[in-house]
């Protein structure tokens, strides 16, 4: 095994990439209607060529359906897993992500606030519910924090994951009581509670990668410090990190990546929580291999989770949400089992 993880290399990474894009590029062939790749080719060199498709060629589903929607698949899946990998590292606990820790809910709070009573942004049709989507997934997050070290002082897995998932209980009941008073935005509030990427834009897709770029790279710069905290606090303060400055940092660009995602797709849980632990599992615990891991292995999960979402039963189309939180709850008990079996062997 150690082996194998020192040999995971820049070999690994183009074998992931190129599966990366071989599923972006089925997810875009496979749908209510089939298109074959040579169309899809066909269509993207009249795009760039500002031509119009050959006849034939489905050039609107390709470029305004299904290309935008995959693309803003492939970034949310990255976000969201550097999301759980960045908090597992942080916190020293294998079962934090949005959405066991209760981000997620209080996220999908945010946003539906912001549709109920209105909230704008001058200039920025969607930038309220944005704004309300992160602030209410970092306000969730210090919440949750804080109750938890007022009733464990370590901070121990059990407490963190019992208060997010009586949080995340909360959340949702106050969503379906606002779903309840909605009247005729029922529809479009229950999406919030499900996660759905159909409908998405090219606008959404810049929104992400811009989320991605400004807080990922953000993440990806604190691989040393994330690195540190794997072996304490006390010995992470004792090799010269800002402790206290890293942990905000990164829970604030945890927090707004989340809540961008939140306010784009809707609650899509456990994609943070199974990839990371996968992408471990592979690369070992050095988040300088597993954090660029962990962001194409969670694309290529949520774009066949996305896949299978609507092919299923197609032509109905499950939300994306249920079908990560199908594979994440079974992934959930497996790794708190693993985790229960490893302490009581420490002990």
């Amino acid at each position: 095994m150690i082996a194998k993880r020192e040999s995971f290399g820049p070999l690994a990474y183009g074998v992931m990439l190129l599966t990366l894009l071989a599923v972006m590029a089925l997810c875009v062939c496979l749908g209510s209607v089939t298109i074959p790749l040579r169309d899809i080719a066909a269509a993207l060199r009249s795009a760039v060529r500002h031509a119009p498709a050959p006849e034939g060629v489905s050039g609107p589903i390709i470029l305004s359906i299904r290309l935008p929607r995959v693309l803003c698949v492939t970034l949310c899946g990255m976000a969201l897993s550097l999301c759980g990998a960045s908090m597992q590292g942080l916190l020293r606990n294998p079962l934090a992500d949005g959405s066991t820790m209760g981000v997620s809910s209080g996220a999908a709070l945010g946003a539906m606030l912001a549709i109920v009573l209105g909230v704008r942004v001058p200039g920025v049709p969607w930038g309220g519910t944005v704004v309300m989507a992160i602030l209410f997934s970092f306000l969730s997050l210090l919440l949750i924090l804080g109750l938890a070290f007022a009733l464990d002082r370590s901070l121990t897995t059990h407490t963190i994951i019992l208060i997010g998932v009586i949080f995340s209980m909360f959340a949702s009941s106050l969503m379906s009581l606002i779903i309840a008073f909605a009247g005729e935005k029922v529809r479009s509030l229950t999406f919030w509670t499900m996660g759905s990427l159909s409908g998405s834009s090219y606008e959404n897709v810049l929104l992400v990668l811009g989320a991605l770029l400004i807080f990922g790279t953000v993440l990806l710069c604190h691989i040393r410090e994330l690195n540190a905290f794997a072996v304490g606090e006390e010995n992470a303060r004792h090799i010269g990190v800002h402790v206290k400055r890293v942990k905000v940092t990164v829970l604030v660009c945890v927090s707004a990546l989340i809540g961008v995602c939140v306010s784009v797709g809707g609650t899509i849980g456990f994609v943070g929580l199974v990839v990371p632990h996968m992408a471990r599992m592979i690369t070992g615990p050095n988040h300088r291999r597993l954090l660029p891991a962990a962001m194409v292995g969670g694309a290529v999960f949520l774009l066949l989770a996305d896949l299978t979402a609507r092919m299923l039963l197609r032509p109905v189309e499950l939300p994306i949400g249920v079908v990560t939180s199908l594979v994440g709850a079974v992934f959930f008990i497996f790794i708190f089992y693993r985790s229960r079996k490893a302490g009581r062997g420490a002990c």
